[in-house]
């Protein structure tokens, strides 16, 4: 039983627990109030939080104007995705302008602002770009032969930091030769331009080999290193009596596409070439991928990063359109008619 004194203090505590609910329950409309005001401020400042904008680097052995369409394409490809550059998504560009001694330089920089993923357009971009850094994600934007090149264990299961888009297509020199054989029937010796020390040129001129014993046609390899040999290739070309010239993937060629349309032009010889830029920028024809295709699909694998996927986990996409471009200008600038056959099958004819 317990005490008169000890059931006196129970009493006395329950009297001030009452008085302090009281109390309480008599502020609660006031201080309810301000609590919601505090986690309402609280919230606010939290929503207002500037979220983190993902900074891509772009990173390019060409200079700006060799590639417009195609940088064109890929910011489309983002925006298309929702990503308007400048306000929720930066783009650092690197152009090594031709120097490709530059691109380790460059690729080193694009790491240093620690950008969150990498952009390349061609092997010799990516080779830089994996030499730079072995966690940030790699895109290629295009590249002839990933696995290789070393940039990815398979197209299917890439297994490091790198994925993106292959050119891969062995057929598709032997389709440029096709065409070629088609607007000039009496097709038999063709030179053809590249430059030995760009990634895939190995297995670019074995594909072209193999395409031209299966039309009857001859081969002569002049290799452009250099700016400055450009024009000697041209002459060994016109004494050696070619029929024709083919040109294959170099950044070197590339960046000077209208010296060889005009050098075309002048030696009158029909070119075909792997990129639509060059015909429209005055040369003949061309029977490629789509490389713009290629770059707006990029902005598809930037997305997936962003959005937490591994480069790992993403195969490698093969080219699945192709487009064949014709010049009827440069045509008639060397005399050369392109049959109807021909034409029909254009995904695009300047006149």
């Amino acid at each position: 039983m317990a005490s008169d004194s000890e059931s006196s203090s129970r009493a006395r505590l329950m009297r001030v627990w009452a008085k302090r609910s009281e109390m309480i329950n008599d502020r609660l409309p006031f201080i309810a109030p301000i609590i919601l005001f505090i986690l309402a401020a609280a919230f606010t400042a939290a929503a207002q939080q500037p979220k983190k904008v993902p900074r891509i680097g772009y990173l390019c052995p060409t200079r700006p104007s060799s590639l417009l369409a195609r940088t064109e394409a890929f910011r489309q490809g983002l925006n298309e995705l929702g990503y308007i550059e400048g306000k929720n998504i930066a783009l650092e560009y690197r152009w090594a302008e031709g120097k490709i001694a530059r691109l380790p330089d460059l690729a080193a920089e694009l790491v240093r602002l620690k950008v969150d993923v990498i952009v390349t357009c061609g092997p010799v971009a990516t080779r830089s770009a994996k030499e730079a850094t072995a966690t940030i994600p790699i895109v290629m934007a295009f590249d002839s032969d990933p696995v290789g090149n070393g940039f990815v264990a398979s197209l299917a299961r890439p297994g490091g930091n790198i994925t993106g888009l292959s050119t891969l297509a062995p057929e598709l020199t032997g389709k440029q030769l096709e065409f070629l054989k088609e607007i000039v029937p009496k097709l038999s010796r063709v030179a053809v331009l590249g430059t030995s020390t760009w990634p895939g040129n190995a297995q670019l001129v074995k594909e072209t080999e193999l395409a031209a014993g299966a039309f009857g046609v001859k081969l002569q390899y002049l290799d452009i290193l250099d700016p400055k040999d450009i024009e000697t290739a041209f002459r060994a070309a016109t004494k050696a009596r070619a029929d024709a010239l083919l040109v294959l993937v170099s950044g070197v060629l590339a960046d000077h596409r209208t010296q060889i349309a005009n050098l075309a032009l002048k030696s009158r010889l029909p070119v075909t070439y792997y990129r639509r830029e060059y015909v429209e920028d005055g040369g003949l024809m061309s029977y490629s991928v789509s490389y713009t295709d290629l770059d707006r699909r990029a902005a598809t694998y930037v997305d997936k990063i962003l959005k937490g996927a591994k480069p790992a986990d993403l195969p490698v996409e093969q080219p699945t359109r192709f487009e064949l471009v014709i010049n009827l200008k440069a045509a008639k600038q060397i005399g050369l008619t392109i049959p109807q056959s021909v034409l029909y099958r254009a995904d695009k004819v300047i006149k």
